[in-house]
C-alpha cells in the first residue's frame, strides 16, 4: 500500500473566472496538467482527478485517473468523497488540491501529508483562512463523508467536527526547513479565482532551475521540463532524458518544475 495518494478537484463552476480553470493556459501547458504533475511528484500512490458529470478536461498524463462526481452541485465535499472512494485501499492518506494553485510546491504537500500521523485530517490555516483544499485526509473518512452527503451535509465543518483534525498554522508548516527554504511565503495555497489573479500569477518569473548538460551547469527560468530544455539549448527527442533532482528519470516536456529543482540532461541509447 502506498503512503499517500493525490486528489485534484476539477469540477468547480469557475463562475468568477469566466472560463473553466482546468483548461487555462500555463506556459505551454494547462493549470490542471501542472497541478496534477506537482501532486504526482509528491506522492507515491495514485493521482485522481475528480470532474463534474460530463465535464471535458484538458490532456493529462496517462497515469492520472479521472472520476466524475456522482451528483452535480454538492461542492468540494462530494468531490473529496468521490476521490477517496476511487483511491480505495491503495493508500492510507490523500492530499486534496484545488485546480487553481499553480505555485503549489511538493515540499508543501509532503509537509501536510506527514502531519496526518495520529489524526484524520491535517488542515493548514494560512492567511487567516482554513485551507480544506490544501489538506490531507485519511482515505478511511470516505464513510463519514458519505453519511454527511446522505444527510445533505455539504460543508467541511461538519466533517471536521467528527474527525481528529490537526490544525496547522503557517509557523507549524514552516517548521519544515525544506518548505521554509523553497516556499517561505506559502504560495502553495494561493488560488486564482478571477482573471486579474490569473494574469498576475501568469506574469510571475519562472522558477529558477539548475540545469546540467555534460560538464556545463547553468541556471534557467522554466515552468516545465520542455521550457528548461529550450532554455539550455537541448533538443528533447527519444535519445534524451533528464534526471530530476538527482534520481527520478523524466522525459515528459510538460513535467512541471518548481523552485529548487535540478535537471541533468543525458543522451541514452
Amino acid at each position: 500500500m502506498a503512503q499517500a495518494a493525490g486528489i485534484v478537484l476539477a469540477g468547480g463552476k469557475s463562475s468568477r473566472m469566466g472560463s473553466p480553470k482546468a483548461a487555462l493556459e500555463w506556459h505551454g501547458s494547462t493549470l490542471l496538467r501542472r497541478v496534477t504533475g506537482i501532486v504526482a511528484r509528491s506522492v507515491d500512490g495514485p493521482v485522481v482527478v475528480v470532474s463534474a458529470p460530463g465535464q471535458e478536461l484538458p490532456a493529462l498524463d496517462p497515469a492520472v485517473e479521472v472520476v466524475a462526481d456522482e451528483r452535480e452541485g454538492r461542492g468540494p465535499v462530494q468531490g473529496i468523497a468521490a476521490g477517496l472512494a476511487a483511491i480505495g485501499s491503495r493508500a492510507e492518506v490523500a492530499y486534496v488540491s484545488a485546480t487553481d494553485v499553480p505555485l503549489l510546491h511538493p515540499a508543501f504537500i509532503r509537509r501536510v501529508v506527514s502531519a496526518v500521523d495520529g489524526f484524520d485530517v491535517a488542515l493548514p490555516d494560512v492567511g487567516g483562512y482554513r485551507q480544506p483544499l490544501s489538506a490531507a485526509y485519511r482515505v478511511a473518512l470516505v464513510g463519514a463523508l458519505r453519511e454527511l452527503l446522505a444527510g445533505d451535509g455539504t460543508s467541511h465543518g461538519s466533517l471536521f467536527e467528527r474527525s481528529r483534525v490537526r490544525h496547522m498554522s503557517a509557523d507549524d508548516l514552516l517548521e519544515d526547513p525544506t518548505l521554509a527554504r523553497l516556499d517561505p511565503a506559502l504560495l502553495s495555497v494561493s488560488n486564482l479565482n478571477e482573471p486579474v489573479e490569473y494574469e498576475r500569477a501568469h506574469a510571475l518569473p519562472a522558477p529558477d532551475i539548475v540545469v546540467e548538460v555534460g560538464s556545463r551547469r547553468q541556471r534557467v527560468g522554466a515552468w516545465s521540463l520542455g521550457r528548461a530544455a529550450v532554455a539550455a539549448g537541448v533538443t528533447l527527442d527519444k535519445h534524451v532524458v533528464a534526471a530530476l533532482n538527482g534520481d527520478q528519470i523524466v522525459c515528459d516536456p510538460e513535467l512541471p518544475l518548481v523552485p529548487g529543482d535540478m535537471l541533468a540532461f543525458m543522451v541514452v541509447g
